[in-house]
């Protein structure tokens, strides 16, 4: 019986003032107080409040092995640890992981009060800013007081003084800004409204979200217990070449886990000879059906039902799971019937476009890092974390609850993850990388991507409202909402980038207030957000480049999410192409083309409020210079998509890994000693090494290098292809298909590789990254659009050129 369980009764027995003394309190702070208390307590009351703080016998808290609803999650999390305690802090730890319902309720009203009575008092202008900067100031001390990125009660203190400024400008933005002359600026400011109401209700949800993202372990499970269940991996590809779906096949081979209960399928969606040649080599199963009717759902699906595991663990074709994904994952399925799911991050070890196309690679983090690293872990406080349809292990008994994977709309995965909930299934997510893949080589495969992805949530929205229906609670709504909100960011982030253009072009005022009123209540907002982003996001997302994201994409998935909401059924399925190359630097002018068009419309706005300022300065100047800085802004976000748009030569055909922390390695040459080296980087056709001192070995040579996987050397032929120093690459020779394996076993699917890097956090610098935004706009005007203007005049005098010669 729990600590808590058991002394209940002993603390009911206590007057209501020492039990909440017992919650709030230190022990020491408890026992000064029980020497005070000889005169003002019952001898049954010391007996019984001594027996409560009395240390009871050494004993160590075992995990449970019965899964338990949502409300004790936190609980059985905490119970991994199996440190000793005392009887009080066992008491203490329950109440601070699953305080009792009556003190949350309780805690929340008081709070939502205390909010709204701080956010509806009206006060002057120099109160509002005397409270927004009071509140920025101790905001940046705890900041700087406090470096942890789990620092809860400093991230809820900031997520608070955001929400009460956030609130205060909101109020005053509905109540004192709304007045208008003429349908025309009534239409624009109520426009401009909707806009910040979108970015508040998303701000709002999010601060839910995120407040106490759930940090889970891992639940590992013996490969030598013999009950152990059978599991298919499914790897489903359409067009892919074998080049890139060969290493994920072999990788899932090398996986720890009994071999007559791995169950590997290959399924081909486009009926390719070449690859049932290489399954049938490998040893695995190939699938392969008549026809493609609903694309990789349907493909699931038809392997669904041609297979029999226990469980199904699906990968992207590009997706390379490491040794010990199953028995980080596995442990959770096993131990909880009801959880239907474990998913993982996707970690993705090539650069995206904006990281290579800005050159900023080692500077900000991959864009889906936010998702992955925090976003997921707060959706599994609330049990909504969502199947993202790769690097997953899924309960067949559950998928046939539902009928397999969601076939309605595009985004399969985050559908199927919304019916098993509303079914009363759990899901779990593990935030430690244990697979790897590719990202898009180019901006075009990006979008492409994000349009496929901003389509299949608003058909979710349109056909399977989580805010409607039965089966999930408040929180789950508010998680899947968000999701899909996110993707509707389109309209607002145009609106905001042509907002400028209605003051200073055609003279509509979309807010009436006073200058000195409107920078009371906006500074402070948008300061305490940064602030907020920073501190929250910092780690996993540069957080002045959030806007950057928006503007990318907002063009493109305006018209594919708004036309799924009128048409939901309309969109189909589309492959997001990986494994390129790109032979040569160029300016994608079609990509571009909106960002160009911003551009002259903001300055257009410039050129207008220029001029307003040069012919009269009058009492509206300081209401011109603001939409003017506001147009700067919207002009450097994009200079930078710009610059994006500007796609970088790529020659690569293989992505170079850098290693986060050197692993062993030895190079045998002919005629020399061996050489101890460290390996330092690696792709799926050569590595990096870095010996302890110089040794002169001509380029070419033919050398052993020998490689540990964690438990084994493994010894592959390879030729020097360069030297420099202590540094070395080789290229591998060709090897067969076991070589191939052991190589994967020493580099890509080393259990240790990626969690080395997954701990490895961005350091949110907000003044180094707006100077980073200045020279990365900067330089998309400067290269982008000289180098786009270069290549349309050279395409010009060719066609001239054959023109003439017909």
């Amino acid at each position: 019986m729990p600590a808590f369980e058991a002394t209940a009764p002993v603390a009911h027995s206590l007057p209501p003032s020492w039990r909440l003394a017992l919650c709030l309190l230190r022990p020491r702070a408890l026992m000064a107080l029980l020497r005070w208390s000889n005169a003002h307590m019952s001898a049954s009351q010391r007996t019984a409040l001594k027996t409560l703080l009395a240390p009871p016998p050494r004993e160590t808290r075992q995990r449970p092995t019965r899964a338990a609803p949502l409300r004790h999650r936190r609980r059985d999390v905490a119970s991994h640890d199996t440190r000793t305690t005392s009887r009080w802090t066992t008491v203490a730890r329950q109440w601070s992981i699953h305080p009792p319902e009556l003190v949350l309720r309780t805690a929340a009203v008081l709070g939502l009060a205390i909010v709204a009575a701080i956010v509806l008092a009206p006060l002057p202008n120099l109160h509002q800013a005397l409270l927004g900067c009071s509140l920025i100031g101790v905001a940046l001390l705890c900041s700087r007081a406090h470096r942890r990125a789990d620092d809860r009660a400093r991230v809820l203190l900031i997520m608070g003084f955001s929400i009460v400024l956030a609130g205060r400008y909101a109020w005053w933005r509905v109540t004192q800004t709304l007045h208008f002359n003429g349908a025309v600026e009534a239409i624009a400011g109520l426009l401009l409204l909707a806009t910040e109401a979108y970015y508040w209700s998303v701000q709002a949800i999010s601060h839910a979200q995120v407040a106490w993202p759930l940090r889970r372990p891992k639940a590992p499970v013996l490969v030598a217990d013999p009950d152990l269940p059978h599991v298919d991996i499914f790897i489903p590809t359409y067009n892919e070449p074998l080049n890139i779906v060969r290493p994920t096949v072999l990788a899932a081979q090398n996986m720890d886990w009994p071999v007559e209960k791995l169950h590997i399928h290959l399924l081909d969606d486009g009926r390719r000879d070449e690859f049932a040649d290489f399954a049938a080599a490998a040893g695995v199963n190939y699938v392969r059906r008549a026809d493609n009717r609903h694309a990789k759902a349907g493909n699931i699906n038809h392997a669904l039902a041609l297979t029999s595991g226990e469980f199904v663990a699906i990968f992207d074709c590009d997706h390379m799971p490491v040794r010990d994904f199953l028995r980080a994952t596995m442990g959770w399925l096993i131990s909880q019937p009801d959880c239907a799911m474990v998913q993982t991050p996707h970690h993705l070890f090539s650069q995206d476009p904006m990281e290579r196309n800005t050159r900023l690679e080692r500077s900000i983090p991959n864009e889906g890092t936010l998702f992955y690293g925090l976003v997921q872990r707060g959706n599994d406080l609330w049990n909504a974390s969502f199947f993202c349809g790769s690097c997953a292990v899924l309960r067949r008994s559950a998928l046939d609850l539902i009928g397999g994977i969601a076939v309605e709309t595009v985004t399969e995965d985050a559908h199927t993850a919304l019916k098993l909930h509303r079914l009363g299934f759990t899901t779990t997510y593990l935030p430690r990388i244990l697979a790897a893949g590719l990202a898009t080589e180019s901006l075009s495969g990006h979008i492409g991507q994000r349009i496929r992805w901003a389509r299949g949530m608003a058909q979710i929205f349109r056909l399977d409202n989580p805010l409607l229906g039965p089966g999930l609670s408040l929180m789950q709504r508010l998680c899947y909402c968000n999701a899909m909100l996110h993707f509707f960011s389109a309209l607002p982030r145009l609106i905001l980038l042509i907002t400028p253009l209605f003051y200073l072009v055609f003279g509509l005022q979309l807010l009436h207030t006073s200058m000195p009123t409107l920078l009371a209540y906006l500074i402070p907002h948008l300061l305490m957000g940064k602030i907020f982003e920073s501190q929250v996001h910092g780690p996993y997302r540069a957080s002045s480049w959030g806007n950057v994201y928006e503007t990318l994409l907002a063009w493109y998935i305006l018209r594919p999410t708004w036309t799924a909401l009128v048409a939901p059924r309309l969109g189909r399925f589309n492959v997001t192409a990986k494994g390129g190359r790109i032979d040569r630097e160029f300016f994608d002018w079609a990509i571009a083309a909106p960002y160009i068009v911003l551009v002259g419309v903001n300055m257009t706005g410039l050129i207008f409020g220029a001029r307003t300022l040069i012919s009269n300065v009058g009492p509206d100047a300081a209401a011109i210079w603001l939409n003017m800085g506001w147009a700067i802004f919207n002009l450097l976000t994009l200079g930078v998509a710009i610059r994006v748009a500007t796609e970088s030569q790529q020659i690569r055909s293989t992505p170079r890994v850098r290693v986060a922390r050197p692993l062993p390695a030895r190079l045998l040459v002919p005629s020399i000693s061996p050489i101890q080296a460290s390996l330092i980087d690696f792709s799926l056709n050569g590595v990096g090494l870095q010996t302890q001192v110089v040794r002169p070995i001509p380029k070419g040579t033919a050398c052993q290098l020998e490689l540990h996987d964690g438990n084994t050397w493994h010894t592959f032929s390879a030729t020097l292809s360069r030297s420099n120093g202590t540094l070395l690459g080789l290229q591998i020779d060709r090897l067969d298909l076991l070589g191939q394996r052991n190589f994967l076993a020493c580099t890509f699917t080393r259990s240790d590789l990626w969690r080395r890097q997954s701990s490895q956090r961005h350091l949110d610098r907000p003044f180094f990254e707006v100077r980073q935004l200045l020279r990365t706009g900067t330089s998309g005007y400067a290269h982008g659009l000289l180098l786009g203007c270069k290549e349309a005049w050279h395409t010009a005098c060719r066609r001239l050129k054959r023109g003439q010669a017909r």
